[in-house]
């Protein structure tokens, strides 16, 4: 697999509130597309939870605690928008709420299709760069997408 993460450019600071993944996959966009809304491939890459494929369905999903960075390990999450096989946007939120649950932030995933396969591109925003929780978080979660999106998500995509 070819992994293009997207990087500022030397002469440009890194984003503190934003993380940002891309990915080339050898698979149509219909077959990404399922792996990014069928609950049970959700489940098989990323976190499980009741998603459903609705503009303002709400869910949970459910993965480890981390006391470093203040997540319960419950994400509350909510369709905001989708273009069938091209974007899925979400909000996401922690279900404490404690210093953690100031996250509130926006998952945008994008398809587009490139010769046989489809480049993913992932953009996770609304990190608070003044939070040292959230500094944690979106130290963590950029090396964390980068693993999901690169090897879990792929292994599912070639076992479809």
């Amino acid at each position: 697999m070819n992994s293009d993460a997207f990087q500022a450019p030397a002469d440009e600071p890194a984003d503190a509130t934003t993380i940002r993944v891309a990915q080339f996959f050898p698979h149509r966009p219909a077959k990404v597309w399922r792996a990014l809304t069928e609950p049970e491939l959700l489940a098989r890459w990323m976190m499980p939870g009741d998603f459903r494929l609705e503009v303002g369905h709400r869910y949970e999903m459910t993965t480890l605690p981390r006391p470093n960075t203040d997540f319960s390990g419950t994400v509350v999450a909510e369709v905001l928008a989708f273009e069938p096989e091209r974007m899925l946007r979400l909000r996401w939120q922690d279900a404490d709420g404690g210093r953690g649950g100031r996250a509130d932030w926006t998952i945008t995933w994008t398809l587009e299709p490139e010769g046989r396969g489809t480049r993913l591109f992932l953009v996770h925003e609304g990190f608070d760069p003044d939070d040292p929780y959230q500094v944690q978080a979106h130290r963590i979660m950029g090396g964390g997408w980068r693993s999901i999106v690169g090897e879990r998500l792929g292994k599912v995509l070639d076992e479809l």
